[in-house]
């Protein structure tokens, strides 16, 4: 689970208040969810890849940074929001790169099995994915993956994941995932990054060796490709230029990359 914030005060919000779905057509006719607060805010999340393309505060201000060529066009993956890498992550295995799961179809699930009570405060959708079987000879594991994306009252993000083996056999397996977030900044030297001081990462730039982050913050002055181990459960990314802070939460994930 993951919950993307901006740092701010938020006033409580009455159950009483409306909100909204709307089940629409995007890009070259993809279907997507679009997500509304009344305070504003806004979220949008395409059945394919279950990709969430935009994410707008109160101001209508985006906060994730599409790219201007992206291709919304299947079989190639979104590039830019929060791809869903799954069952892979990065090209460490025999799959393509960052898995299969953000190139396929994900379905409405209208009838999900309970999630936790702090996960149901805002308005949401749940999304579903099962393997064709196209997907099982490349990768023969049964699963369902569900997924369910939260707009909280005060703006919030959240995403949260369940994945289910549902192999006949009962045999376990192993996958890697991650929420490949793309952030919209200014200028990358304005940006840093504070919650990962003194922990190990692995250098893809550098062959994957393993080096402790040494800095006060992250700063990006050349290109980074970095996976931070066993990170904590807060992370800020600070935008000086936008005078904006996103804080990032998660549990259950315990590397971050950059």
């Amino acid at each position: 689970m993951v919950i993307i914030h901006k740092q701010k005060a938020i006033d409580k919000m009455t159950e009483s208040e409306n909100k909204s779905i709307e089940i629409s057509k995007g890009i070259n006719g993809l279907e997507k969810v679009i997500l509304r607060e009344t305070r504003g805010s806004s979220a949008e999340v395409y059945l394919y890849g279950a990709h969430v393309t935009s994410w707008k505060n109160e101001q209508g201000e985006e906060l994730l940074f599409v790219s201007s060529k992206a291709i919304f066009n299947p079989p190639k993956p979104i590039r830019g929001g929060i791809p869903i890498c799954f069952p892979q992550f990065s090209n460490l295995g025999s799959l393509e790169a960052h898995g299969f799961a953000r190139n396929r179809v994900w379905t409405i699930d209208n009838d999900p099995p309970p999630f936790p009570p702090n996960v149901a405060n805002g308005v949401f959708v749940d999304l579903l994915l099962k393997p064709t079987e196209e997907d099982l000879k490349i990768w023969p594991h049964n699963f369902e993956y569900r997924l369910r994306v939260t707009l909280g009252p005060g703006g919030d993000l959240m995403l949260t994941s369940r994945i289910r083996n549902t192999n006949t056999d009962g045999k376990p397996f192993t996958f890697t995932f991650a929420y490949h977030t793309y952030f919209s900044v200014s200028d990358i030297s304005e940006v840093r990054v504070e919650g990962l001081e003194t922990f190990d990462y692995l250098d893809n730039l550098k062959n994957r060796e393993r080096y402790t982050e040494q800095g006060d913050a992250i700063t990006f002055e050349t290109e980074v490709d970095k996976i931070y181990l066993s990170t904590p459960a807060k992370i800020a990314i600070l935008d000086h230029e936008k005078k904006r802070t996103f804080v990032v939460r998660k549990d259950g994930l315990p590397d971050a990359a950059s």
